[in-house]
């Protein structure tokens, strides 16, 4: 269980630490790469769903073996943003560097099925 509340106390500190500036970059981020967020609700929206799955990280983190229901939507969450990231990667559709946080999430995703999978052998 400590594996497992190391590893979403991580994911959910590195989460919150990579959100949070993006609150104040709207701006910068269409300057840097176009075009310009056109729709900032739909971006803001966006920023609270992932910062909420972040919060939600930090609480699984504190009892993993309570709350590991939750962890195939974390894994969920986590999968979904990899292979996105890999398919517009191979279409040349993705920078490098928003590829590279794909694959962070990747990492997350195998480290969360690993937890997911750890922890049901030892409810069991």
């Amino acid at each position: 269980m400590q594996f497992a509340q190391v590893v979403f106390r991580t994911a959910g500190i590195c989460g919150v630490l990579a959100i949070l500036p993006c609150y104040f970059i709207e701006k910068q981020i269409g300057q840097y790469i176009p075009p310009p967020i056109t729709h900032p609700e739909f971006y803001y929206a966006l920023l609270g769903i992932v910062l909420a799955w972040q919060i939600l990280f930090l609480i699984i983190s504190r009892n993993p073996a309570r709350y590991v229901a939750i962890i195939p939507a974390a894994c969920v969450e986590k999968f979904s943003y990899a292979i996105l990231a890999m398919i517009m990667f191979a279409q040349s559709r993705l920078s490098l560097n928003m590829f590279v946080i794909g694959l962070a999430d990747l990492i997350f995703g195998i480290l969360f099925l690993i937890c997911f999978l750890k922890l049901r052998k030892e409810i069991s």
